[in-house]
């Protein structure tokens, strides 16, 4: 793993503060002082690289966290529209069922002789031949109103089947919400146990460090930042940038979208939502929610997915520079486009 990528995670995990971690129900603790029997070096590097990968995989259970929790709010609003329908149908076929009965007593009762023979007997045949038209009108549409019944209680039991589909889904989707929550909360509190015998005094200073760090490779070692002169690829873009950098400094917290706390696509989807661009909630899905381009064609406004299963992203603002909310305990930031590896860029 390069050397920027293992110091960046490990500044990510070390600022594993209680306020991000109680947002999702993980206790945190340890005193000011470096517990006694602190790591050596050597045990230092090994519980640095434990308290990476769990990190990661904290990162990645967030983002899927968040797909779940999506799904969950779209079946239930398809779930309510349906069961909704499914009752109208039901009473519609309930008053064809109804009418289609009335009819039927009525013809039962005024039956019982042929049509010839009431014809022969009838003092008005005339009249009785413009009635008995009039009869067949009635039963071709008693007819058609028959086959309408079958026809809507098929689409009845259709939506039925569809809606115990749906109700299946939704069950699914609140599992898998609360399996990666637990995800969450699990990793969050192994490396908060791990970083805990690190001592705060030093979770600090690398607190520190790594604010210095991306204000370094943001600025490229200099004392300001430098976003270039290239404009954003459209109004749209432009807005959604404006709006992201009106965040900065916001703090991240897992499931956030705005308008005071963002994880890292909560951010992105906060940031085009005022520019009038609604985003799929993830950043895997918002990887598809455009046309890809080359990272040397990123203009602001574009969106910037990171690593290979695409579990980060952020928002390009030019010079080779993203604005993103990085991880708990960092706030919403500038960061240089090359700290992680690039998965893709998508222009909306």
């Amino acid at each position: 793993m390069p050397v920027h990528r293992r110091s960046q995670l490990l500044a990510r995990a070390l600022v594993l503060t209680a306020a991000a971690t109680t947002a999702l129900g993980v206790a945190t603790g340890g005193s000011a002082q470096a517990a006694p029997g602190s790591p050596d070096p050597t045990d230092r590097k090994e519980v640095k690289a434990q308290v990476e990968q769990l990190y990661e995989e904290a990162e990645q259970a967030s983002e899927k966290y968040n797909a779940a929790l999506e799904a969950q709010r779209r079946l239930q609003g398809e779930t309510t529209i349906l069961q909704g329908e499914i009752a109208v149908a039901q009473d519609q076929l309930n008053e064809l069922r109804g009418s289609l009965a009335t009819v039927a007593g009525a013809q039962y009762r005024g039956g019982g002789m042929a049509q010839a023979a009431q014809l022969m007997l009838s003092s008005d045949p005339a009249g009785y031949l413009a009635r008995a038209r009039t009869m067949g009108q009635e039963a071709q549409r008693q007819h058609e109103t028959l086959h309408e019944l079958v026809a809507r209680e098929r689409r009845l039991d259709q939506r039925r089947v569809e809606a115990t589909g749906k109700l299946a889904e939704l069950d699914e989707a609140r599992r898998s919400l609360a399996d990666n929550k637990q995800q969450i909360q699990q990793r969050l509190a192994e490396a908060q146990k791990l970083l805990n015998g690190l001592g705060a005094g030093e979770r600090a200073r690398m607190t520190a460090q790594d604010a210095r760090d991306a204000e370094q490779r943001a600025t490229r070692g200099t004392d300001r930042l430098d976003l270039g002169s290239a404009p954003a690829a459209s109004e749209r873009g432009a807005a959604a940038l404006a709006a992201a950098v009106r965040m900065v400094g916001a703090p991240y917290v897992y499931g956030a979208t705005g308008p005071r706390a963002f994880d890292c696509s909560g951010l992105m989807y906060y940031s085009w939502r005022q520019a009038g661009v609604t985003l799929p909630r993830t950043s895997q899905a918002q990887a598809y929610a455009g046309r890809r381009i080359n990272l040397s064609e990123a203009r602001p406004g574009d969106l910037v997915i990171f690593y290979r299963d695409m579990h980060h992203v952020g928002m390009y603002a030019g010079g080779g520079v993203i604005v993103h909310a990085p991880y708990p305990g960092a706030k919403v930031r500038y960061e240089s486009v090359n700290a992680m590896p690039v998965s893709g860029v998508v222009r909306l």
